[in-house]
């Protein structure tokens, strides 16, 4: 039987990435194909979930490795979801960053509940400016 494979920073190409979006609920720009590349060009914290060579998972961030951590994506295609795959992709990002760093994510409605159940801690002290499209 196959297993899910876990990679730290390997290249993923970016109509990989599209196909995840399509396929997990997670709404990204995927009509935007420089956006994508952009968005995973520009994050320097990757880490991916693979299965028989397809993209099932992914954990984007942005982080300084010693005090924060913005964990900018959580995918997870349907099919796979209820696996562990997220859970192990959160906690390999957790290990990556270290204790020194926090980890912060910003939810889509659909997930609130999700975080509570691996151990993430709501918080009320955000603000945001949002983007325009």
């Amino acid at each position: 039987m196959n297993e899910i494979e876990y990679k730290t920073n390997a290249p993923i190409e970016t109509g990989q990435i599209i196909e995840l979006y399509k396929h997990c609920g997670l709404p990204r720009p995927i009509h935007d194909e420089k956006r994508i590349t952009e968005m995973f060009a520009n994050s320097n914290l990757v880490i991916s979930a693979w299965f028989d060579g397809e993209l099932v998972g992914v954990s984007r961030s942005l982080t300084d490795f010693v005090w924060c951590c913005y964990l900018a994506d959580l995918a997870v295609r349907k099919d796979f979801q209820k696996a562990g795959v997220g859970r192990k992709l959160v906690e390999m990002t957790r290990e990556k960053v270290s204790e020194k760093s926090m980890v912060l994510l910003l939810s889509v409605p659909d997930a609130l509940g999700y975080y509570p159940k691996i151990g993430m801690e709501k918080v009320e002290n955000g603000f945001i400016f949002n983007r325009e499209f």
